[in-house]
């Protein structure tokens, strides 16, 4: 997809990402230039200071005219650049938008809701915020998209992200704490009895990855094993991948920590059409406790992360951020819920 236009000979700077590549940099880099940030050296800022000049670019020059005159719309993207296949009804995207629905609507504002595939669109942040229809934007999941959404929050302040959270990061998130969800998952499957732990979820996902890593943390202190089995979020992707894996895996492992409650329902079908019982044979641990957590049979024993409450802090730290001020990130604590899988 092109990024930039040409008019008479002449190159169109329409966003940050348009400019780094005429200065030879990072967009990162020319966010932080433009923003006078220290961090760039004198010789890189005034050379970008002089593209930007050329070009007439200021940056997020709509969506600054946007501030002065307000939309009224809160924008809601959902980057899908580990499992472009995965759709916005998942369970989990379902229950967060309903309450974020909720939250801005008592707030006065609507929502624009996209979905994004980035490696269609290297622009998909950008090009959100500088759409003029917006006041500010919640991302829905990191991805694989960390250093785009960094890059951003250097020169994009109404931006808050739902996600894992990093030591040091820059841009505002809110979260659950993924690592410790992961550890009290492997630490309930060890508890019934499971020895050989497998791991349902795609490790590239930043979420998931600290939820396997807190799980690996408990599997290596006790002694015992746990493997990560690839498996993508679309339903007949990861059904098929379910079987396979339980089919490679037969007679070894007896406890699954699914990286959602999602996968480990999808889970539970595949093992009862193999005839396998759970949890006698098969120890059964999920992630989310979305409603369908408390319905299948048996019922699953799930790690909770309060989605409610991170729709409401995701929003008034938004509106904090809107009003100009300075923003910490909000760790939610995880929960463990006693059903009958494990």
């Amino acid at each position: 997809m092109a990024d930039k236009e040409e008019t008479g000979g002449r190159v169109m700077v329409r966003t940050i990402t348009d400019l780094a590549r005429l200065a030879g940099v990072s967009p990162g880099t020319v966010s932080r230039a433009l923003a006078g940030k220290s961090l760039v050296n004198a010789k890189t800022r005034e050379k970008i200071e002089a593209i930007a000049r050329e070009h007439g670019f200021r940056p997020n020059q709509m969506a600054s005219g946007l501030r002065r005159q307000k939309t009224g719309v809160i924008g809601v993207i959902i980057p899908l650049g580990h499992d472009s296949r995965q759709q916005i009804s998942d369970g989990f995207f379902m229950t967060l938008l309903g309450y974020l629905a909720d939250e801005l609507t008592r707030e006065g504002y609507d929502l624009m809701l996209r979905r994004v595939v980035p490696e269609n669109d290297a622009d998909w942040l950008d090009r959100f915020i500088g759409s003029g229809m917006i006041d500010g934007v919640i991302v829905i999941g990191q991805s694989d998209q960390f250093e785009r959404i960094e890059e951003v929050a250097d020169g994009y302040r109404p931006m808050v992200v739902w996600g894992n959270h990093t030591e040091g990061q820059r841009h505002c998130v809110v979260g659950t704490d993924n690592r410790l969800g992961g550890r009290l998952a492997a630490e309930r499957l060890i508890a019934a009895g499971a020895k050989d732990l497998a791991f349902l979820g795609d490790t590239t996902a930043i979420e998931f990855a600290a939820r396997f890593a807190g799980a690996k943390d408990v599997a290596q202190r006790l002694g015992v094993t746990i493997t990560a089995l690839p498996t993508h979020l679309s339903p007949e992707r990861a059904s098929e991948e379910i079987a396979l894996h339980l089919a490679q895996n037969a007679g070894r492992i007896d406890g699954i920590f699914a990286a959602t409650d999602t996968l480990a329902a999808l889970c539970l079908t595949q093992l009862r059409l193999l005839g396998i019982s759970v949890p006698e044979t098969i120890k059964l641990v999920g992630f989310d406790d979305l409603p369908i957590a408390s319905q299948t049979v048996p019922s699953l024993t799930t790690v909770r992360q309060d989605i409610a409450a991170g729709a409401r802090g995701l929003v008034e730290l938004l509106l904090r951020r809107l009003a100009g001020q300075e923003t910490e990130s909000l760790i939610l604590p995880p929960q463990l819920i006693m059903r009958h899988s494990a």
